[in-house]
């Protein structure tokens, strides 16, 4: 589930949403009312539960082949995501809806260029589309998905190593071990 050319994506839980208003997201840096989407490269960081933490790496042009190998893996591909045994049950059962917006309204926020935000209020293009089985997507995009006890010691691996990566909504995470 990605998006098509002069498109991004809005991920939800609610299949309910008429329209899209600008608002201050609770876990946001920002102070500025936004609409956020995702484009083309972003939109497997959104392929999981809304309150699902998840840590994900990436190889990048600047990635050493040691860390390639060892945290993504010898011929595993070039992403790997990972989220907790305890989020199994909801990746298998969450419904998950994306929303294709126009692209025109939106700008690339952030150094990272993680994702994208407008300033005005923005209508679908048309009505949520299921997302569908959240393995079968990872799958079909040659992603590596690792389930593990806890996200604490991969990020603490992947936040070293030369990798592009990102986390999501970690404070929901297992607590790190002392």
């Amino acid at each position: 589930m990605r998006p098509r050319d002069g498109e991004v994506l809005h991920f939800s839980e609610d299949p309910t949403i008429a329209r899209f208003v600008p608002h201050v997201a609770p876990t946001s840096v920002e102070g500025e009312a936004y609409v956020w989407g995702v484009g083309f490269d972003r939109a497997p960081d959104y392929w999981f539960p809304r309150q699902c933490p998840r840590a994900m790496a990436w190889v990048e042009d600047t990635t050493s082949d040691v860390d390639r190998e060892r945290i993504v893996g010898a011929g595993c591909g070039v992403r790997v995501h990972a989220v907790e045994f305890g989020w199994l049950e909801a990746m298998r059962t969450v419904k998950l809806f994306a929303y294709r917006l126009p692209a025109a309204p939106f700008r690339v926020i952030g150094a990272e260029r993680h994702a994208m935000v407008a300033t005005e209020t923005v209508e679908p293009l048309g009505p949520p589309e299921k997302v569908g089985d959240l393995f079968d997507l990872h799958a079909a995009a040659g992603i590596q998905l690792r389930v593990l006890p806890s996200l604490w010691p991969f990020w603490d691996e992947v936040t070293r190593s030369t990798l592009g990566f990102s986390g999501i909504r970690l404070r929901n995470a297992r607590p790190a071990k002392p």
